[in-house]
């Protein structure tokens, strides 16, 4: 069995907000194929779309950064993000801009 860990020093630590549909507030992604294989209580998932032994790590990481790039809004994590991902798109890329910068502790935007 294979055990991925990755790990992140960060001076004075990461204290990072998380603002995005398939984020959980404690930084989990919630996706399908990171769950464990077997029946899904909610129904919504077919176990083939879970996490299986046959899954490759280049397959995980792909559905990692596919829902990072294209959110997943009909089984969101965070509904209050869907909610701004589908109704006003300007708004939540300015709240993830802002969340971002406050992370790293950059300078605020302007806009």
């Amino acid at each position: 069995m294979q055990k991925f860990q990755l790990l992140f020093q960060f001076a004075g630590g990461l204290h990072a907000i998380f603002f995005h549909p398939n984020i959980c507030q404690d930084g989990r992604v919630c996706i399908s194929i990171l769950r464990a294989l077997g029946d899904d209580p909610t129904g919504y998932e077919s176990s083939s779309e879970r996490w299986s032994p046959v899954q490759f790590i280049e397959k995980i990481l792909l559905n990692v950064v596919s829902i990072l790039a294209e959110p997943n809004d009909e089984s969101p994590a965070n509904v209050n993000a869907a909610k701004i991902w589908r109704e006003d798109r300007q708004q939540f890329e300015k709240i993830a801009d802002s969340l971002v910068r406050k992370t790293l502790c950059l300078p605020q935007s302007e806009s």
